[in-house]
């Protein structure tokens, strides 16, 4: 089973959407402004942790330090993650995760004082990258209408970099995949706040590629 967390995106409810695309495809447990359910992510019901949401905004509070020990354990086990759109700043305000997602969305309230990500809106078309990956095959281009489109972010750790856009002349990874320090992978796939995005045929099939790949 996935355990999919989301917030409300500021009203654009993407993480609910993608997840009324998806939910006849997979066994989901969603909760959206909900984080609690990440405190439970080592009962053993879970294979994969997926989510799209930035804990302290939306109005919602950080989770607790049981739910930070708790995640922390799932990944010392090994486990896999999904960070859709921003979710690499998911979890912001813990210093060990800033370091472990490969490419960081930076907010401008960053602990670190590092330069802030930005989401121009407009049209935009995200290609394949050259890299030996199990992933670099399997996805397809995306074009999409309009969306944010998530530049500027900060590298923290090693990456295979498995997709990419170009914007005013400058290269943007929109996916990749990162290792865990502990054994698991972590994939980033950037796209996804606009309805038009997140039932677009493209997102959603290299959505379910990943997702098959995390799962064991």
């Amino acid at each position: 089973m996935i355990l999919f967390l989301a917030d409300n995106h500021y009203n654009a409810f993407s993480g609910k959407n993608i997840h009324g695309e998806i939910e006849n495809d997979y066994a989901i447990d969603f909760s959206e402004d909900d984080f609690a359910k990440l405190a439970d992510i080592n009962s053993g019901k879970y294979q994969l942790l997926m989510l799209h949401m930035i804990a302290g905004t939306c109005n919602n509070d950080h989770p607790d330090q049981a739910s930070q020990d708790a995640l922390k354990t799932y990944l010392e086990k090994g486990g896999n993650m999904l960070l859709l759109h921003g979710s690499s700043a998911a979890f912001w305000e813990w210093d060990w995760w800033r370091k472990i997602v490969g490419h960081r969305w930076v907010r401008r309230d960053d602990p670190d004082g590092s330069e802030q990500s930005t989401h121009p809106v407009e049209p935009y078309s995200v290609s394949l990258c050259n890299a030996i990956h199990p992933l670099a095959k399997k996805l397809q281009p995306m074009d999409f209408d309009t969306d944010e489109i998530y530049i500027n972010l900060e590298q923290t750790a090693p990456t295979i970099d498995l997709m990419e856009t170009y914007y005013d002349k400058k290269r943007y990874v929109q996916a990749w995949s990162c290792p865990t320090p502990w054994g698991g992978e972590i994939i980033g796939l950037l796209p996804g706040h606009a309805p038009s995005v997140t039932s677009n045929p493209q997102f959603l099939a290299n959505l379910k590629t990943i997702i098959n790949y995390l799962q064991p």
